[in-house]
């Protein structure tokens, strides 16, 4: 009798671990972000730094600080995935009394992607595109170009800015 008391605990045991599933821990997907890189206007092989740089995403609500105040020579900067258009402003303050206000939007469109339970839902952005509403006495970025159409991913540059 014991030794069928062993054996069935035996089985039960076994069967309830069976039963188990892995973890379902999401590392790989998530939504890319827009990756801006700055170069010289002179030599546009070379990247430049943007001195004294502060970006804010319009909203509906207002602008927003995203990166406030420092000289880079790349940004990355989130797209909204429940609209086809993000706009941001982008200023230098070249002195305390001049600040040079550009204002970036761009378009695109979304594509949901499923990955798994656990990560659910990404979205990539195809039809890329971008318009500069500068005012007359914006001096600081010269150019817009656009690398690719798409953005799938967060390792290379998708905007190169001219200045």
């Amino acid at each position: 009798m014991n030794k069928l008391r062993i054996v069935l605990l035996l089985c039960i045991g076994i069967l309830s671990f069976a039963a188990c599933e892995k973890d379902d821990i999401c590392v790989d997907a998530d939504t890319p972000n827009l990756v801006i890189r700055f170069y010289d206007i002179i030599d546009t092989t070379q990247t430049k730094e943007a001195q004294n740089l502060i970006v804010s995403g319009l909203l509906p609500e207002g602008a927003q600080d995203t990166i406030d105040n420092v000289s880079l020579d790349s940004i990355v900067l989130p797209l909204r995935v429940d609209s086809n258009t993000t706009s941001f402003i982008l200023s230098r303050q070249t002195s305390i009394d001049d600040k040079n206000i550009d204002t970036l939007t761009f378009n695109y469109e979304t594509r949901e992607l499923y990955q798994s339970r656990a990560c659910g839902y990404i979205v990539n952005y195809d039809n890329l595109g971008t318009s500069l509403n500068e005012p007359i006495d914006s001096l600081w970025i010269k150019e817009i170009r656009l690398v690719t159409t798409t953005i799938e991913n967060t390792f290379s540059a998708h905007v190169k800015i001219l200045h």
